[in-house]
C-alpha cells in the first residue's frame, strides 16, 4: 500500500507539516566508506576473545561486520525502507524562543474517532525500531479503518531532529516540552496516548504527569530504585529472576552510562571519529539488550543513521539527570501517574520491573507479561 494513503495530516494541524525523504548525498557515502576502510581494528586481547562477551563485543564480530558494513551494506536500501513511510519535519518554536526542526513518522488515519499513539524511543535507539510495527498496520488497515493515528518522533537530538539547544542544558523535561508540542500541533490537543520504552519512558512519564493532552500512557520499561513499601512476598518467581538481571546490569552492565552522564563531551567527541568506534559502542547494546541477536544489517541500519545524522554527541543529554544530578523518574513520587496507564513486561529487558513495583508509579490498568518480543509482535 502506498504510503502516501497514510500521509493526510489532520485538517485541524497548526504546525507547518513538510514532507521528509532519507537521502544521503553520494560525497558523503564515499568519504564514509573511505573512512570506514581506513579504521583500524585494535589487537587481540584476552578480553576480546571470550565468546560469552561479558568483557564487550567480540573482535572477530566486529572484523566481520568491518566487511559486511564496507563492501555489502547498502545504505540505500535503508533510505528506501525508510521512505516507504510517510516521514516528515516541522519547526516548533520553544517557550524560549528556540526554533527546533522535529522529524517524524506516521501512519495517518481517515477515521474521526482514531485515538492519538506517540511511541517515544531511547538509546541507542531511534525511530527505526517502530517502522515493523508501522508495517504491521499499513498492511492491516487502509487509512479509511486504521483506528490510530500513530506518530514516531525522533526525539530532539536524534536522527533528522535538530537539537538540542547550545545555550543552556537540555533534559528529558525539555524533549517531554516539544514532543506535546508536536503532538498537540498535529491537531491532538483533545488527547493523545504516550507509549515509551528506556529514555522514552521518561518523556512519556513527564508528558502523562505535567500535560492535560496526555490522556493515558503505556511503559514497556521502568528503570527504578527498590521502593521501600513492597514486600518480597508479592514479588513471582518470574520478577525475582528479572531482578536479577537488572542487578547484574547494575553492576557490570551500565558504565556506558556512567561515561555519558559524567564525561558526555569527551566520548561524544571520541566517538564522532571514527565509525567503527562508534559500530563497537552501540553494536554491542544491541548484543546485549535483546532476546537474540538482532542481524548485522539492523544494527549497522541504526549506527549508520548515527553516523550521517550526527546523533550520537547530541542525544547524550539525558545521562547527566541521573548521573550526575540522581534523577530516577520513575522512582519519583512527585511525578506518580494519576492517569489510566499499562505496562508490557518482557523477562529479557535489562531491568524487569515487578508488577507490584509499578503500581506504586502509576493507576495501573494494563498489565502483561510477555515471553518475548517475538510473541508481543504476534499479538498486534
Amino acid at each position: 500500500m502506498a504510503s502516501s494513503d497514510f500521509s493526510v495530516v489532520p485538517a485541524s494541524a497548526s504546525l507547518r507539516i513538510n514532507t521528509f525523504s532519507a537521502s544521503v548525498p553520494d560525497s558523503d557515502l564515499t568519504d564514509f566508506k573511505q573512512l570506514l576502510r581506513l579504521s583500524k581494528i585494535g589487537p587481540k586481547t584476552y578480553e576480546n576473545q571470550q565468546r560469552d562477551r561479558r568483557f564487550g563485543i567480540m573482535r572477530d564480530w566486529l572484523e566481520e561486520a568491518k566487511q559486511h558494513w564496507e563492501h555489502a551494506y547498502d545504505w540505500r536500501k535503508a533510505e528506501a525502507r525508510i521512505n516507504s513511510f510517510p516521514n516528515f519535519t516541522t519547526p516548533i518554536n520553544d517557550d524560549d524562543g528556540e526554533n527546533y526542526n522535529i522529524h517524524f513518522a506516521a501512519l495517518f488515519s481517515h477515521k474521526a474517532d482514531a485515538v492519538p499513539l506517540v511511541f517515544l524511543h531511547g538509546w541507542p535507539g531511534n525511530f527505526l525500531e517502530f517502522l515493523p510495527i508501522l508495517d504491521i498496520l499499513r498492511k492491516r488497515y487502509k487509512p479509511q479503518d486504521l483506528p490510530f493515528h500513530v506518530i514516531v518522533p525522533s526525539l530532539p537530538g536524534y536522527a533528522y531532529s535538530t537539537g538540542p539547544r547550545l545555550s543552556k542544558d537540555f533534559g528529558v523535561e525539555d524533549a517531554a516540552r516539544i514532543v506535546n508540542k508536536l503532538m498537540v500541533g498535529l491537531g491532538f490537543g483533545g488527547g493523545y496516548v504516550a507509549q515509551g520504552g528506556d529514555i522514552g519512558s521518561l518523556v512519556a512519564r513527564v508528558l502523562a504527569v505535567e500535560y492535560g493532552a496526555c490522556k493515558a500512557v503505556h511503559f514497556n520499561f521502568m528503570m527504578m530504585p527498590r521502593p521501600g513499601d513492597v514486600p518480597d512476598e508479592v514479588v513471582t518467581p518470574a520478577e525475582k529472576k528479572g531482578l536479577q538481571r537488572a542487578a547484574e546490569f547494575a553492576s557490570t552492565g551500565n558504565a556506558y552510562a556512567k561515561e555519558q552522564g559524567t564525561r558526555p563531551a569527551t566520548i561524544g567527541l571520541a566517538l564522532s571519529a571514527s565509525p567503527l568506534a562508534l559500530l563497537a559502542w552501540i553494536g554491542e547494546k544491541y548484543q546485549q539488550w535483546t532476546d537474540k541477536d538482532p542481524s548485522l544489517d539492523t544494527i549497522l541500519d541504526s549506527v549508520t543513521l548515527y553516523w550521517f545524522t550526527q546523533s550520537y554527541p547530541r542525544c547524550i543529554y539525558t545521562y547527566r539527570q541521573s548521573s550526575m544530578q540522581g534523577r530516577t523518574f520513575h522512582g519519583d513520587p512527585k511525578l506518580r501517574v494519576k492517569k489510566p496507564g499499562g505496562f508490557s513486561w518482557f523477562p529479557l529487558e535489562i531491568a524487569p520491573t515487578p508488577k507490584a513495583w509499578v503500581e506504586g508509579t502509576m493507576d495501573l490498568k494494563f498489565w502483561r507479561a510477555h515471553d518475548s518480543v517475538s510473541e508481543a509482535l504476534d499479538l498486534a
